[in-house]
């Protein structure tokens, strides 16, 4: 497999974005027999019509994401179009796509498999996500669904972003069009065998005790070991307002064991309800185990490097596909390229792009080297290719 990448922030002119793009991919004698473009964009280039113009000016497809801010060899920032062009003889893309949807429902995930991957004899060996960001469809039922309708081919993805407070410009992008509520996704065939590594919150910076999930609902964490949240947070010391309120729950994210032998996931806690529950960014499975950790600008540039060197000795001659949590984008403050920077730094000549995400899929091994699709906060999530 090549990798090819290319970006602009001509925002305004469709014309001149596009022929920056062409001539940065140079795209003579480069191509394979297959290829597929995989884009990240500000909210305003769909806007101005550049992503409908990159659509018909390339001769392969390109899906993607609205995003917040992303970076590729030779280019980084938030007003950014990004592109990655994979190619390759012998690992085949098919691109598809669901029917709107406004719920958790399966259906259209189903239907969409039917007329993708359903038919074929030979079975993916990943799948690339680019999904809708829905208030009322958790990303763990992305992961989930896509698990049980293809076996449990690894999903590697992203949710949309935008730059705005609500995200009401996120946006998924197959071709020329956007929508706000249908998942793209791309089945790779072929000999490929990714390996996935993933760095959120360490376990080093964390509070010592562990709690136990003792009753939820869903996403709704209601008690840990017996009481309110409210109440054991509490305990651990996280400060109050004068009012009662916990203050800063979104520094204050949950290292999550599900006790399935798999590794553990970051789960951020978005809100604290009069009753003393959490609202968290996943599922919260009752007799789960939980470390409270903390996220800071420091947090996120220790845990980038540590993940960045796991990955780096997996990825010599390699491709690095990386999503990052626009968590941890605004946990930098006011240095909010120091992630980006930082990454550029460790992997150097490593060919690698990195998008800003609203959530991240990506699996996670056991013991025995089995892998599950997980959802992800606060985390940066890297597949080799």
């Amino acid at each position: 497999m090549k990798v090819l990448y290319a970006h602009t922030p001509e925002i305004d002119d469709p014309k001149a974005a596009v022929a920056e793009i062409l001539a940065l991919l140079d795209l003579e004698d480069q191509m394979l027999k297959h290829s597929i473009g995989l884009v990240s964009c500000y909210a305003e280039f769909i806007n101005s019509g550049v992503v409908a113009a990159l659509a018909d000016a390339l001769p392969f497809p390109i899906v993607g994401i609205t995003t917040i801010a992303a970076v590729v060899p030779g280019g980084q920032g938030e007003m950014l179009l990004s592109l990655t062009v994979l190619t390759a003889d012998d690992v085949e893309f098919v691109i598809g796509v669901t029917d709107p949807f406004s719920g958790e429902d399966e259906a259209p995930f189903r239907a969409a498999w039917e007329k993708t991957g359903a038919g074929r004899p030979d079975k993916p060996a990943l799948m690339l996500s680019f999904a809708p960001l829905l208030m009322n469809v958790a990303a763990d039922f992305y992961a989930e669904v896509w698990t049980n309708i293809t076996g449990n081919v690894p999903n590697f993805g992203t949710l949309a972003v935008d730059h705005n407070q609500d995200y009401h410009e996120s946006q998924t992008i197959m071709g020329g069009e956007t929508w706000r509520d249908r998942y793209v996704f791309v089945l790779c065939y072929g000999k490929l065998e990714p390996k996935f590594f993933v760095g959120g919150v360490s376990e080093e910076t964390a509070f010592r005790e562990k709690g136990v999930v003792t009753s939820s609902l869903g996403n709704l964490l209601k008690e840990v070991n017996g009481v309110s949240v409210h109440e054991y947070l509490t305990g651990l010391g996280i400060p109050q307002d004068d009012q009662g309120s916990l203050m800063g729950i979104n520094s204050y994210p949950f290292i999550l064991d599900f006790k399935d032998g798999a590794q553990p996931v970051i789960r951020v806690m978005f809100a604290v309800t009069p009753d003393g529950f959490a609202v968290c960014g996943g599922k919260m499975p009752v007799g789960a185990t939980l470390t409270v950790g903390t996220i800071n600008g420091d947090e996120v540039l220790n845990t980038t490097a540590a993940v960045l060197g796991q990955a780096l000795k997996a990825a010599e001659g390699k491709i690095m596909l990386i999503f990052s949590c626009i968590g941890r984008y605004f946990a930098q403050g006011f240095n909010i390229h120091a992630e980006m920077d930082k990454t550029r730094e460790i992997l150097k000549d490593t060919p690698f792009s990195l998008v800003y995400s609203g959530g991240e899929l990506c699996p996670v091994y056991g013991k025995d080297g089995s892998r599950t699709n997980r959802s992800h906060n606060d985390t940066m999530v890297i597949c080799v290719l």
